[in-house]
């Protein structure tokens, strides 16, 4: 296993981040990328749809929360976290250190 992570996320339905109601987080995203292209500043944060970061046991209160499927917006660093929750609205956050045990692939999505 490779040295573990922190890693921070957002999560909402995945209807609310990536269909009808996601042209914000559409628009917020490219918003941050074009900062940190600006920046010279590698992207260090990514939409993944169904996370599998989710069916870990410690994050079943939180997976309660959220209506499913599920997508969240995942990053590494705890200001990116913050500035999106300022931006979205009916999200849930949390972190998560990985790999780990219950959560080998941080970035893994669920084929369901």
């Amino acid at each position: 296993m490779s040295e573990s992570q922190q890693y921070y996320f957002v999560a909402a339905s995945r209807k609310y981040l990536c269909e009808d109601e996601g042209k914000p987080l559409s628009e917020t995203l490219s918003e941050r990328g074009r900062n940190f292209k600006a920046r010279n500043k590698e992207i260090n944060f990514w939409l993944i749809e169904q996370p599998a970061f989710l069916e870990a046991p410690e994050m079943a209160s939180i997976k309660k929360q959220i209506p499913q499927p599920a997508a969240a917006v995942i990053t590494t660093d705890p200001n990116t976290m913050r500035w999106l929750k300022l931006r979205l609205e009916f999200v849930v956050t949390g972190e998560f250190t990985a790999p780990s045990v219950s959560i080998p692939e941080p970035l893994e999505f669920t084929k369901k």
